[in-house]
């Protein structure tokens, strides 16, 4: 389940907040969907929705990860302006930290892409005692995650993977999935999610 820990962590919530906000508002009314409409297609209460559209909340990347499923973008589409460049180059330092740890790890989001695929790039490490589970995503979402140091415990539909230090896994993240750090030292992973175009309505899937 999502906790408090699970929402934005960076030093410009304020400015991360009101983009969601805007990109939010901005979707659904190209669209014509109404607040009810938004809310049934993501799973997201109609009451959080009017909190996120208004910036008086801090969204869980949960709950970020499920109005992008919806509108069929990335969450780094609802983060950041859509530009049209050629050559982008950003620091890590400056990726939001989306996801903190009981025990002190974190996950933060370092790119998205909407064209011409729909990819993220995220860093993770998790201290030992860490762990996350994430609902599923829209159907036909895969993730890779390489681990870069010490091992990581995968769930995946309620079976256990664990991937050492310099292996990739490769998973179907449409179904519930979840990462634990049972071990000794920190797990540091680097994920790509690759997620099909189009949108999702949750009341469907």
């Amino acid at each position: 389940m999502l906790t408090v820990k699970d929402t934005l962590l960076t030093d410009n919530v304020a400015a991360l907040t009101a983009a969601v906000a805007g990109h939010v508002r901005a979707l659904r009314t190209s669209r014509g969907w109404s607040l009810d409409e938004l809310a049934g297609r993501s799973g997201v209460s109609k009451g959080m929705v009017v909190q996120i559209e208004g910036a008086r909340t801090n969204p869980s990347v949960g709950t970020l990860a499920r109005i992008a499923d919806a509108f069929g973008v990335t969450v780094a589409r609802l983060l950041e302006p859509s530009e049209d460049r050629t050559v982008h180059i950003s620091s890590a330092g400056d990726a939001p930290r989306l996801w903190r740890g009981d025990a002190g790890g974190f996950g933060r989001l370092l790119r998205g892409l909407n064209s011409p695929s729909f990819t993220e790039l995220w860093e993770w490490i998790f201290a030992p005692g860490d762990r996350h589970t994430s609902a599923e995503h829209a159907p036909g979402t895969r993730e890779l995650l390489h681990v870069l140091e010490g091992e990581l415990i995968t769930t995946v539909d309620g079976v256990d993977h664990l991937v050492r230090t310099g292996q990739t896994i490769d998973l179907l993240a449409d179904r519930p999935h979840g990462y634990r750090n049972e071990g000794t030292a920190p797990a540091r992973i680097v994920m790509v999610v690759v997620m099909p175009p189009g949108e999702w309505d949750r009341r469907q899937g």
